[in-house]
């Protein structure tokens, strides 16, 4: 049978139709079984955009808009001379909605000269208590609710809203980090910077220009969050800039410098000599305050240029009284202050040169010699030095000779005297900085060192034989070369225990018993 033409086409569209199908049902197939994870990823972006979507699009902001997603925090400024109502004026005139919260220390005097058609954008928050006041008086963070917070330092302008736009954006796209913006006229630098609470430390480095940093210099408008604010023991101390990078730091917040957002400067602060003086006089204060207030006690600049907040000659210590050979700081976590360590370095080297001007036979006792021997140095977490001498060389120095019947403070002022707590000889930092070497008079009795007064708690104080002194040997301790046992290992594992120098006995209050002290 003769197939006609236009049936084989019929029948080829048809089987092509048919292919066509297959190839659709085949893909709406594909489709079905994978539309659970389509749907969920979909929903995922969906969610996503829904959730940044007035962030990705902040610069169709109204004013109002952006008012309402931000929040301006001014803290820094001196009662005495400043720029605030200018600096609020300017804020407002751009952005009339946004509400400005002043913070301080205690109420301003003289008051503050805000404009009338601004006052209520403004609120005034004092931080100190006070008996003319309630009690629960507001805190900030209870009454910003606003999770964008700028903080403005005294004397700026703001221009125009993109200046904010700009910051804000930078935040979303990095909200775990500080948002900074330099002032005019300032040198904004970056700095690095690494803090040890156990050694009562800060160390500031440089970085590269345009890098990420852990604090800045020079005058900044810095944009953060609530919720980073929240996580911070002292959300507002003051200088506020340094007292947030610390802090940051500690937490591994980081800040970015916005290098093309400047804010405008307003009227020069401080011109005059004695206004000058007064604002640095209580910058210093505040510092100081700071510094003590989060435990700083030394801080490292740039070229390792160091500044000191804690003790000196002429106050006490930075410690209370030691009970059970337990100093307090060990209960917070720390060990020994870095500026008593360095007194201790002071006091042993001055305490060394006239014992050896005076060539009485001396040698590093107990923790002493350990540190010398594992570092060359006072062990961290000691908080005195001990020192060995024979009783019978006393008669050889007159400071010890002396001590023995008075206190007498030398001319370096360093206070010699009878320790009260038995027979030897105390040599202190000062009269009132107690830090102080302890001089120990032993005498051989049948080849064995022994003296009169014994410690319980020092499980080191022992009698020991006097073929460790004979010779003396020499060793590296705090920058100078000084006496010490000649067998240093056997005389430390006999007053400590096997393996001394090797496994430190690191301080735990919780675990220690207080029966003894540890090195």
């Amino acid at each position: 049978m003769r197939i006609l033409p236009w049936k084989v086409l019929m029948i080829a569209a048809f089987l092509t139709n048919l292919m066509i199908a297959g190839v659709i049902w085949s893909y709406i197939d594909f489709q079905c079984d994978c539309s659970n994870i389509k749907w969920k990823h979909s929903s995922y972006i969906s969610s996503t955009l829904e959730k940044h979507k007035e962030e990705l699009h902040i610069k169709n902001d109204t004013e109002t808009e952006l008012s309402n997603k931000i929040a301006i925090v001014i803290r820094d400024f001196e009662f005495f001379e400043n720029d605030v109502p200018e600096t609020v004026n300017s804020i407002l005139s751009v952005l009339p909605s946004v509400k400005i919260y002043i913070i301080t220390h205690h109420n301003p005097y003289p008051p503050l000269e805000l404009s009338e058609e601004y006052k209520q954008n403004v609120q005034l928050i004092n931080l100190k208590p006070s008996l003319s006041r309630s009690a629960d008086s507001p805190d900030p963070l209870n009454v910003i609710n606003k999770e964008h917070i700028l903080i403005f330092p005294d004397s700026v302008r703001l221009n125009k809203m993109s200046q904010i736009f700009n910051m804000l954006e930078q935040h979303y796209k990095d909200p775990n980090m500080i948002i900074a913006a330099a002032v005019e006229g300032t040198d904004s630098i970056c700095l690095a910077l690494n803090i040890s609470l156990r050694y009562w430390t800060m160390k500031y480095g440089k970085t590269p220009p345009n890098s990420i940093c852990n604090a800045l210099e020079g005058n900044h408008i810095l944009l953060v969050t609530k919720s980073l604010l929240l996580h911070l023991a002292f959300p507002f101390a003051e200088p506020f800039s340094t007292s947030l990078f610390i802090q940051a730091s500690l937490l591994k917040i980081k800040i970015k410098i916005s290098t093309n957002i400047t804010f405008q400067k307003g009227k020069t602060l401080f011109s005059d000599p004695h206004a000058k003086w007064k604002h640095e006089h209580l910058q210093k204060e505040r510092y100081k305050n700071l510094y003590q207030e989060f435990g700083i006690k030394k801080i490292i600049f740039p070229a390792s240029r160091v500044e000191w907040h804690g003790c000196n000659k002429n106050t006490v210590r930075c410690f209370g009284t030691v009970i059970n050979s337990m100093p307090d700081y060990l209960f917070e976590g720390r060990w020994t202050p870095p500026c008593c360590l360095e007194h201790l370095r002071q006091t042993a080297r001055y305490v060394f040169g006239i014992l050896e001007k005076c060539e009485v036979r001396y040698w590093l006792e107990g923790g002493s010699l350990l540190g010398a021997v594992r570092t060359g140095d006072i062990i961290p977490w000691d908080y005195d030095i001990d020192i060995g001498i024979y009783k019978e060389d006393i008669q050889k120095c007159e400071w010890l000779k002396n001590s023995l019947q008075q206190s007498i403070v030398d001319i370096h002022g360093f206070m010699w005297q009878k320790a009260h707590e038995g027979d030897f000889i105390r040599v202190q930092f000062s009269q009132t900085n107690h830090l102080h070497v302890d001089i120990f008079p032993f005498y051989s009795r049948n080849g064995t060192m022994t003296k009169d007064t014994w410690f319980t708690d020092h499980r080191q104080d022992t009698e020991f034989p006097e073929h460790f002194l004979k010779p003396l040997y020499l060793i590296k301790f705090v920058g100078m070369t000084v006496s010490a046992p000649n067998n240093y290992r056997e005389f430390l594992e006999l007053k400590f225990g096997k393996g001394v120098i090797e496994n430190p006995e690191y301080p735990n209050p919780t675990l220690m018993k207080f029966n003894r002290k540890r090195n």
